[in-house]
């Protein structure tokens, strides 16, 4: 099968580099799948999962969204975060959930905006992780 070429970046450095069979990530307006020969495209990514497929196997990730361009048979995501399914801190999601949610639970006093967006970055971060765990 042929192969496109990936690169992940987040603020923190290359989270990854390589080529991928396919790739699936998270739309504004939904999932939506990349193979060899993609049309160029710019897109906005929302929190989600990144999903690539590779010779060996599928690999996924929790991201909190960001920006993806298609060139070329080259597949670029500058996001804000991009955690691969086993090495997020479950544990630490679900404290992140906890908080979210107690910030939610005190309407008036705190930006609901803010802790709305906190919620759904520690719910993708949890539902991508127990997928590992299926």
């Amino acid at each position: 099968m042929s192969e496109l070429t990936i690169e992940i970046v987040t603020p923190a450095g290359i989270t990854y580099r390589g080529t991928v069979q396919s790739c699936t990530v998270p739309g504004a307006d939904g999932q939506f799948q990349i193979l060899r020969e993609h049309a160029d495209l710019l897109a906005y990514l929302k929190i989600g999962e990144i999903k690539f497929k590779q010779a060996d196997g599928e690999k996924r990730l929790a991201t909190s969204g960001g920006f993806l361009e298609v060139l070329k048979n080259r597949i670029s995501l500058v996001v804000e975060s991009a955690e691969f399914d086993g090495d997020i801190d479950v544990e630490r999601a679900k404290d992140a959930e906890k908080r979210a949610r107690e910030r939610l639970a005190k309407k008036g006093e705190v930006d609901t905006l803010r802790a709305e967006m906190a919620l759904a970055r520690a719910l993708n971060r949890l539902k991508i992780s127990s997928q590992l765990r299926s």
